[in-house]
């Protein structure tokens, strides 16, 4: 069983598959070569499924940062023997630069250790657990390194220094001195394909200068945010950019599957998948943090995975695989104790056979974003964001899982109407540009009839807030959304009074908001989500609260780990992250509640400002 903090982790990506590597040196999960393959290490589930871990033998005083503007790994071990400096990198394709970083990408994980001053033995231990840990492999010494043979894969491990090979793990202690490196890389190939060739250290070492060049050159072109925490939104924009699959613009939600909402329990969902229910403020993120050209990319994948179903009339799906595919069908690996214990670890997710009508309304929103002062969209598109308009209108009376998958029965959430309604007003405005100007009356009809049933029946004067399904008295934190969609103006009685109770009766002791109280048909209790604490910083924000919209941004950062990753909650109980790993939507909502809270700055100082 794991027990290493989530948070003790940091990010490797390639933006095509993601690493996690602890802060003394071992890399504890791996998959390859996509974000949703089977994993290569997965000790962060189970203690018996896989890493590679590269350290000193004796204890040391640790340290660690990515390189400036980059995912590139940098540890630092000082101890009593001298200090050692620990490069780690996802090796990008070569000479990748910019929007065209991922492209190409080898699936190559490269991992240098230099001595900078005095004599220190590294140990370095390989224990590759394929098919998360269902494959113990052959490994045997070749020329330059060590091959591994067993199931699909064929690894090869390139190493200048000789390793013992015990089974299957292979190991050694290697001293270096002042001014010696170690340069060791990993290859991830197919076993019915040609044998990988060894990497020699100097090509480790330029691949290693290769990488964080384009990861620099990526940073500069998007260094567009000028604010507060604009480190932390850079960052923040590195990380979407780390979960983003370049092959089709997908972004993924997470980089794992299964680290818990409630530790022990079984609220553990694989989230190596892209929701079409993040859209819009994914790309509300990209816009600050990146540019057009993610939002464009992104965009297009999900018009292209969804487009076909609306023309059979079924509902549009809500999620997919990061090269489009539609079947997510979950199944548990029974074998894998799962992190601190909590089973079952899942592959797949069923959430992929639920109904959410709020998804129109995000791609409509979405759409709204990248074409409203744009070139229209092609005819496909076009047809496309109308069907998708016609199905809000249609579907928007109807019940369904809602925002947050609650696997139960169908219920009116009030999200899903809001976001319909949202679908519609969009529509309505890019009606010129989708040359369906002749819809815009039954349009307008069905926007009007959502809007008259949300203020008659969402909103409940007995708790004197927007609740989360109609005629019910339950808080969700999703109501903060009605003033960021342009619903209501931010100054309505209703608004303010549905942001004050979120804040009174969704907050912990620390500040952090839940989702929701109420039953959601699972065993356990889940943490407070740091999205719905952004969302609170955010709404208040938008309301002329800034020195509590700043208060709350700081307490919900305040979780990111030393390296800035966020993870998706944290338990009420103790204050520790949990859930999955760094979780896309976190920093997706820290990146728009800092630009919220700048513009109501700027539109403060503004007003204050003589003449």
């Amino acid at each position: 069983m794991s027990t290493r903090p989530i948070s003790d982790h940091a990010l490797l990506g390639d933006c095509r598959s993601a690493a996690l590597v602890t802060s003394d040196g071992s890399v504890d999960w791996l998959c390859m070569p996509r974000f949703d393959s089977p994993s290569i290490f997965a000790r962060l589930l189970d203690e018996n499924a896989g890493y590679w871990s590269i350290r000193p033998t004796r204890p040391a005083e640790i340290t660690r940062r990515y390189l400036d503007d980059s995912l590139v790994l940098e540890t630092t071990f000082r101890g009593p023997d001298g200090t050692v400096v620990l490069v780690d990198a996802l090796a990008l394709g070569h000479g990748e630069r910019g929007h065209s970083m991922g492209a190409s990408s080898p699936g190559v994980l490269l991992r240098q250790v230099t001595c900078v001053e005095g004599r220190v033995p590294v140990e370095v231990v390989y224990a590759p657990r394929p098919e998360f840990g269902l494959v113990k492999p052959l490994i045997e010494p070749v020329r330059g390194g060590l091959i591994a043979h067993g199931g699909a894969h064929v690894l090869t491990m390139s190493t200048p220094i000789d390793l013992r090979v015990s089974g299957a793990v292979a190991d050694t202690t290697h001293t270096l001195r002042a001014g010696e490196r170690l340069g060791l890389a990993l290859r991830a190939g197919w076993a019915w394909g040609p044998e990988q060739p060894c990497l020699n250290p100097r090509h480790i070492r330029r691949r290693l200068r290769d990488t964080v060049t384009g990861w620099r050159s990526w940073s500069r072109l998007h260094a567009r945010y000028q604010g507060p925490w604009q480190d932390q939104v850079g960052q923040s924009g590195r990380v979407l950019r780390a979960l983003t699959f370049a092959p089709t613009g997908a972004i993924v939600a997470a980089a794992t599957t299964s680290l818990p909402e409630s530790i022990g329990g079984e609220r553990n969902w694989d989230y190596r998948y892209t929701w079409i229910r993040d859209t819009s403020f994914t790309l509300q993120a990209l816009a600050t943090a990146a540019c057009e050209m993610e939002e464009t990319a992104f965009f297009a994948f999900l018009a292209r995975a969804a487009a076909t179903q609306l023309d059979h009339d079924v509902d549009l799906q809500i999620m997919y695989g990061v090269g489009g595919e539609r079947d997510l069908s979950e199944r548990s690996l029974t074998h894998l104790s799962g992190w601190r214990g909590s089973a079952p670890v899942r592959v797949g997710n069923d959430a992929w056979q639920q109904r959410q009508i709020d998804i129109y309304g995000e791609l409509l929103d979405a759409a709204h974003q990248i074409y409203h002062d744009a070139d229209p969209p092609d005819t496909l598109t076009r047809s496309f964001l109308i069907g998708v308009a016609d199905a809000a209108a249609r579907h928007w009376r109807e019940p369904d899982q809602g925002l947050w998958e609650i696997r139960g029965p169908s219920r009116h959430f009030l999200h899903s109407k809001l976001m319909c309604w949202v679908g519609l007003d969009r529509a309505i405005t890019l009606a010129p540009l989708l040359g369906a100007t002749s819809r815009v009356p039954g349009w307008t009809r069905e926007r009007e009839r959502i809007r008259a049933a949300i203020l008659t029946h969402g909103w409940n004067q007995q708790v004197g807030a927007f609740t989360q399904t109609f005629a019910a008295a339950d808080l969700d934190a999703s109501v903060l959304m009605m003033p960021m969609v342009g619903f209501l103006p931010s100054d309505d009685p209703r608004v303010r009074a549905t942001v004050n109770a979120v804040a009174a009766h969704l907050t912990d002791a620390r500040g952090l908001v839940h989702r929701y109280r109420a039953a959601d048909g699972l065993p356990g209790e889940e943490g407070t989500f740091l999205l719905c604490t952004f969302w609170l910083a955010h709404a208040l924000a938008l309301t002329g609260e800034s020195a509590p919209a700043k208060q709350v941004f700081r307490t919900a950062a305040s979780y990111a780990n030393d390296v800035g990753l966020l993870a998706e909650e944290v338990d009420s109980a103790t204050g520790e992250p949990i859930g999955n790993f760094p979780q896309a939507f976190s920093h997706i909502g820290l990146i728009n509640a800092a630009r919220a809270i700048r513009d109501t700055d700027t539109a403060a100082d503004l007003v204050i400002a003589p003449g």
